[in-house]
């Protein structure tokens, strides 16, 4: 019985987390212009994020440092000490060297936010952008990646549309939650004309 109610409470616990850190996060918005098959086409307004570069091109092997480093910063480490709200999604450029991403929430100018403690921090905006994205489900790793990395490439080539070669991973969901994974690669479009 006392197994049962510890079960009952961690799952209650679990659940609250899940509403309280993803279902009530900010995220970036976008509007999808047009489905294909196997990805579709959307327009990102600009947005301001924050940003860590990391020192490998492995997923795995680095993906905990930056968001740590990041998740540092939004929950007070910075000069202010303020809080920060966590959004979705983590992104993260598919490269030999990494940066990571954070949005910053919409009420934050870039001048506006506070000064982060760690210099590695940078802040940047990304500007108004139309990509291509591939969606898949479970837990990320590298292989899974890179899979929906050439999968997505293929089908966009496939269409005949041109791409900037800049693939991105984008995760959705805090690291404890075990449902409903969402994660994606995107890759932004050049001289997307819409068929």
């Amino acid at each position: 019985m006392k197994t049962f109610v510890i079960t009952i409470i961690i799952i209650a616990l679990l659940g609250a987390l899940y509403f309280f850190f993803v279902k009530n996060n900010e995220t970036y918005q976008y509007e999808v212009l047009k489905k294909y098959k196997d990805f579709e086409v959307r327009k990102y307004d600009s947005a301001v994020f924050a940003s860590v570069k990391l020192d490998s091109g492995s997923y795995q092997s680095v993906s905990s440092k930056g968001f740590n480093i990041l998740a540092g910063y939004i929950f007070g480490d910075n000069k202010q000490e303020e809080k920060i709200a966590m959004t979705t999604p983590v992104s993260m450029d598919l490269k030999d060297k990494m940066t990571m991403r954070f949005l910053v929430p919409a009420k934050y100018d870039q001048k506006d936010l506070p000064e982060p403690n760690n210099s590695s921090i940078q802040f940047e905006e990304m500007p108004s952008r139309i990509v291509a994205a591939i969606r898949f489900s479970g837990w990320a790793n590298d292989a899974k990646i890179e899979k929906h990395h050439k999968q997505l490439k293929q089908a966009i080539e496939d269409q005949g549309l041109e791409h900037s070669d800049g693939f991105t991973f984008m995760g959705y969901n805090a690291p404890f939650d075990p449902i409903n994974r969402r994660n994606e690669v995107v890759v932004e479009l050049q001289n997307y004309k819409e068929k």
